[in-house]
């Protein structure tokens, strides 16, 4: 597959680009910082994810754009969510279809509510600014599919996942690596089309 990874060089985003050319596809990484890249994709464009000239040159030809994109800060608290609408408006004017985007879990959940309270008021900026990622993709026209996403470790892969529709009872952490196989494995499959899901490891 031809695939465009934007936030490849981030915490995440370095597990999916190593697993997606592990697995023999044609990588194009979009990144604010092409220096930070770790492995070597077929293709690097360089630039601010709401430049849609930019944008336009790294979705063009892909056949799935994979987005982990961070919530906003202080500083730039509607990041997310802009970038993200730069990448529906490229992918559309590209013909681009097929988009995969990550989101924070704790944006929906209710349990553990002490946790979840304390989360949400700690990180009240970058939640409502994955609130607003989610909006703009679930209220597009392309093939697209949310993922929440629970804690994120950096421990050796589990090997497995649990996906739910629905919230999650006992939320567990998950390791990038693990996320990473769970991405490629949703836009090499071309299943969970139009719907938002919570991810957690087993």
């Amino acid at each position: 597959m031809n695939l465009t990874l934007i936030g490849s060089t981030g915490r995440t985003g370095r597990y999916v680009l190593a697993e997606a050319l592990r697995r023999g596809h044609r990588v194009t990484a979009f990144t604010r910082n092409a220096a930070a890249l770790e492995a070597r994709p077929d293709a690097v464009v360089e630039g601010d994810g709401r430049d849609l000239d930019k944008m336009r040159a790294a979705v063009e030809g892909a056949d799935a754009v994979i987005s982990i994109i961070n919530g906003g800060d202080s500083r730039d608290p509607h990041r997310a969510a802009e970038a993200t609408r730069t990448v529906i408006q490229a992918m559309t004017e590209t013909g681009v279809e097929r988009l995969i985007v990550t989101t924070p879990y704790p944006i929906v959940a209710r349990r553990p509510f002490l946790l979840i309270w304390l989360l949400r008021r700690l990180l009240a900026t970058p939640y409502a600014d994955a609130r607003d990622l989610e909006q703009a993709v679930s209220t597009s026209e392309l093939d697209w599919t949310i993922v929440r996403l629970t804690r994120l470790t950096d421990r050796p892969a589990v090997g497995a996942v649990v996906i739910r529709r629905e919230l999650l009872a006992k939320p567990r952490s998950l390791t990038r690596a693990d996320v990473a196989t769970t991405l490629l494995d949703i836009a090499e499959g071309g299943h969970l089309s139009g719907v938002a899901v919570n991810v957690h490891g087993r």
